[in-house]
């Protein structure tokens, strides 16, 4: 037992190391253990690469290729010194798969930080050799895609926010201000005036449905921003409606898609696969299918792209009127910077247009509830204030 103790005593140290390690590496193993994630948790999908960085990383590789320097070293340039971890982590891997001789596309791939549309254009800007143009181009298109979704923000979600609030406001208003106001006619024993009384009425109904409004429209913005389909009835229900936001989701979808197939088109990628690319910028809304289905037909049976576009796409006559001149005169690549542009105009003038609208609704909303508060809960003291004075003798 001594002799064992002594062995053991002499041991210790690397026994200590050896233990050590694989403590880490099962403390390791159990934090990398995958955990139930929360409802609605961003842990349920992989982070992608932040939006605006992105813009920034495209500007920035695109000028570096130009001046000759090499993918590998202009990644590392990049990263070197930036503040945020997860850009450098992410462009570390990156970095590490190209050193592996995997191509540019790949490497960026294989993070899986990146959404299929950037990996697609940066592998035809690869396969061109125009990878310089490729990233500029995205960075540019990216750039639009970011001003348009600010403006659009700007224009929906503050009136939301006021109309929700006022909501809130009315709500806690006929729960406690106009009850409180009944209380005190009720105790003078006088009966209130009509008008009174249908405010009377108004709250109690309030009291009683509050809390399903209050469920029925959380559940609604829930369904909205998490599902898919429900969001995509909902905006065609309002795009049927709504002529002004028919033009304004329309506008921003074709777009997106003519200003991804003009710099396919441009940088020499054929116009099935450009089709292809471009068609993923939409995907998760009806145009996707209509512009893959589009595009089969124009392989499979060589109908003239303007024509699938006409006939089986929900695009604006323009788009393909514009195209069948391009096909006819081999300028299809000057008609698509051409629908690009006016687009680009369109779509400005038309936010502008709606951001106002929006506005105004929200404006005669805010004035309807905060009438509606101010009525009801005052009105009454006004209307009966003689009475409850004459029948305390005063």
């Amino acid at each position: 037992m001594k002799k064992d103790q002594s062995v053991e005593v002499e041991l210790s140290p690397a026994q200590a190391a050896l233990a050590a390690s694989n403590e880490a590496a099962v403390s390791s193993s159990h934090h990398a253990a995958p955990k139930k994630a929360p409802l609605f948790s961003a842990a349920r999908s992989p982070q992608r690469y932040p939006f605006k960085e992105l813009i920034k990383l495209c500007r920035g590789m695109a000028a570096m290729l130009r001046a000759n320097i090499n993918t590998s070293d202009a990644i590392k340039y990049y990263m070197t010194g930036h503040p945020n971890p997860f850009v450098r982590e992410t462009l570390a891997k990156v970095r590490a798969h190209l050193e592996t001789g995997l191509p540019v596309y790949t490497a960026f791939a294989k993070t899986k930080k990146f959404d299929n549309k950037f990996i697609s254009l940066i592998r035809a800007g690869a396969d061109t050799g125009q990878l310089d143009g490729a990233f500029h181009s995205i960075a540019h298109r990216l750039k639009k895609e970011a001003e348009f979704k600010a403006k659009m923000r700007k224009a929906t979600l503050l009136p939301c926010f006021i109309m929700l609030a006022l909501v809130g406001l009315f709500i806690v208003a006929q729960l406690k201000i106009v009850p409180q106001v009944e209380g005190m006619i009720k105790e003078v024993g006088q009966e209130p005036d009509t008008l009174s009384a249908f405010f009377f009425k108004l709250s109690h109904i309030t009291q009683n449905l509050w809390p399903f409004v209050v469920a029925g429209i959380i559940g609604a913005g829930c369904a909205f921003i998490f599902s898919e389909k429900t969001r995509n009835h909902v905006i065609v229900f309002m795009m049927s409606k709504w002529r002004m936001l028919r033009k304004l989701i329309m506008g921003m979808r074709q777009l997106l898609f003519l200003g991804s197939m003009e710099m396919l088109h441009s940088n020499g990628i054929p116009l099935a696969k450009s089709v292809e690319i471009s068609a993923e910028s939409l995907k998760g809304t009806p145009m996707y299918e209509e512009l893959i289905t589009a595009g089969k037909r124009y392989v499979e049976t060589g109908l003239p792209f303007s024509e699938a576009v006409r006939k089986f796409t929900s695009c604006d006559a323009q788009v393909s009127h514009l195209m069948a001149i391009g096909e006819h005169s081999s300028s299809l690549g000057q008609q698509l910077e051409l629908l690009t542009e006016m687009y680009e105009e369109e779509v400005e003038q038309v936010v502008a247009d709606f951001s106002q609208v929006v506005n105004l609704i929200a404006l005669f909303f805010t004035a309807i509830l905060l009438t509606v508060v101010f009525i009801s809960a005052f009105l009454p003291i006004f209307l009966m204030g003689p009475k409850m004075m004459n029948g305390q003798g005063l």
